[in-house]
């Protein structure tokens, strides 16, 4: 499996204002996860506590058990989970082997308390990424 060191998360909209220093950090609480295929990672309607960044392998995501989409290495998903601990609004599971990167609610915590700056560029991140999604709906 690749080295930590190799993920990029400044291409996560959430930590795409943080420093190349403070990303680091965030890379440091990350755990390492290998899951075997047809395991549910996340489950719609379940308080979120994690965000999970695809190393390599496929998920697929259901709504209403429905597919709506499929995530690839490269990909994540729970990142809102971190913010509001409000119930996921989708099931991901696994399709394949897969390699993970997860960051849970109280590594995050933490990051917040000992890298104050974070807060701040974590909101400043949501602000853009609603400016753009306000945008998107007006066009």
């Amino acid at each position: 499996m690749a080295s930590l060191s190799d993920r990029d998360l400044s291409s996560i909209w959430l930590f795409s204002e943080c420093t190349a220093k403070e990303r680091k950090t965030i890379t440091r609480a990350l755990d390492e996860v290998v899951v075997e295929p047809g395991r549910v990672l996340v489950e719609e309607g379940t308080l979120g506590k994690e965000f999970y960044l695809i190393v390599s392998g496929t998920a697929s995501v259901r709504r209403k058990n429905r597919k709506v989409a499929s995530l690839v290495a490269g990909q994540h998903f729970g990142e809102l989970a971190l913010l509001d601990r409000h119930p996921r609004n989708a099931t991901v599971v696994s399709e394949t082997q897969m390699n993970l990167l997860v960051l849970g609610q109280r590594e995050f915590n933490g990051l917040l308390e000992t890298t104050p700056s974070l807060a701040r560029k974590l909101m400043s991140a949501m602000a853009a990424r609603l400016r753009e999604q306000d945008r998107k709906s007006f066009q």
